[in-house]
């Protein structure tokens, strides 16, 4: 007879019920709250209501960027190599939430996962998340999420085009390939400042020389010991005579790009110039904005239901705004795609920053995360 690989079906149908009928009943027990709320107390990785993880371990990739080991709670499923995820961190009384690239292999067998930040400039959350998580920390997390991941069944020949963190997700993918033994013939161009500014350059350089498929061109845009500030004349940054030096064949190959809007953009526009715009996979870490128009018009923002107002500039959009008035309104990706930050209109005029078109219409939806008011302005917020 041959043994099973688990209970029956039925007997953990049956589990699922008995589990689901006291639950049930517990929370009425539990009401307002649920009995989640009170086993989050015992340990946040078993609540059921919130996904949390757990910090296991923190690794400093350069000088201004970490790799931050998450131990994920129930709810939680797998990712596909170059997916994103959202990450909540509490600061200053506030909640604040950000998108990141995971940049482990989901076949990693210890039950973790990893995202790798770079802190950036004015960034409260990136800088929180470098400086300041520590081990043992309990964070939100979303699920994976995000159509940029190298397809399954179709074999492709990659070129990798990454800047900066820009790597995270690709690292993903090169990770996940090198564990599953099936490194295609690839070309990967990273740019990077100085050598001690590549992220997972150690690790870069093992997989270069052991996966004899995948060739890696670092690009050091600037001279050794040289600042931003202290850059004369051309950078070596993309462009299509460095394309056809490093990747000869690259018109036949499917681009996976993440990096600065600059690169991106060029990329696309290279690649629709030659009629391939289909080959192109692009990451980006912000929403693609219009240019701001010559005139902007300032004013008074008040967010009705909160009952708060806040002086805007025209540029600055309303998520931040909020923000910066001690408000916390719901969002996720910041970028425009996920919608979760929609509100209503309640008076006045918004500018949609990725397109500069105007929305006037009382009651209608509009994203916060990428509008800005155009004078004055009432928000549902």
């Amino acid at each position: 007879m041959q043994a099973q690989a688990g209970p029956p079906k039925s007997n953990s149908s049956l589990f699922q019920r008995v589990t689901g009928l006291v639950t049930k009943v517990s929370d009425a027990f539990a009401f307002p709250l649920r009995t989640s709320h009170y086993i989050e107390l015992v340990n946040p990785l078993w609540s059921t209501h919130a996904l949390q993880a757990r910090v296991e371990a923190v690794w400093d990739e350069t000088s201004d960027s970490r790799t931050i080991t998450l131990r994920p709670g129930l709810n939680w499923r797998s990712h596909r190599p170059g997916q994103h995820l959202r990450i909540g961190v509490p600061i200053g009384g506030q909640h604040f939430t950000r998108t990141y690239s995971i940049s482990s292999a989901p076949e990693r067998n210890d039950g973790c996962f990893t995202i790798t930040v770079k802190a950036i400039d004015n960034g409260r959350m990136s800088h929180h998340l470098v400086r300041k998580l520590k081990v043992g920390d309990h964070i939100p997390i979303g699920v994976p999420q995000g159509d940029f991941y190298l397809p399954d069944a179709q074999p492709v020949l990659p070129l990798f085009i990454t800047a900066g963190s820009g790597i995270t997700p690709i690292m993903s993918m090169l990770r996940s390939l090198v564990m599953q033994e099936r490194m295609p013939n690839t070309v990967h161009i990273h740019y990077a400042p100085h050598t001690y500014d590549v992220i997972f350059g150690r690790e870069l350089k093992e997989i270069a020389d052991t996966q004899k498929l995948y060739k890696l061109n670092l690009v050091h845009t600037r001279e050794p010991g040289q600042k931003l500030e202290e850059l004369t004349g051309k950078r070596p940054h993309f462009s299509r005579e460095q394309l056809e030096q490093l990747c000869p064949d690259w018109q036949k190959r499917d681009v996976y790009a993440c990096g600065p809007q600059s690169m991106l953009d060029s990329i696309e526009q290279l690649y629709e110039a030659e009629g391939l715009s289909r080959q192109v996979h692009t990451e980006r870490f912000r929403a693609q904005l219009a240019g701001v128009p010559t005139e902007v018009k300032t004013g008074v923002v008040k967010f009705t239901t909160s009952n708060v107002s806040a002086n805007s500039d025209g540029e600055t959009n309303l998520l931040r705004l909020a923000e910066d008035s001690g408000l916390n309104p719901e969002h996720g990706c910041r970028m425009g795609i996920c919608h979760g930050c929609d509100v209503k209109l309640a008076s006045g005029c918004v500018r949609d920053l990725r397109t500069n078109a105007l929305i006037n219409e009382t009651g209608q939806v509009i994203q916060i995360c990428v509008c800005a008011a155009v004078g004055d302005a009432e928000i549902e917020v």
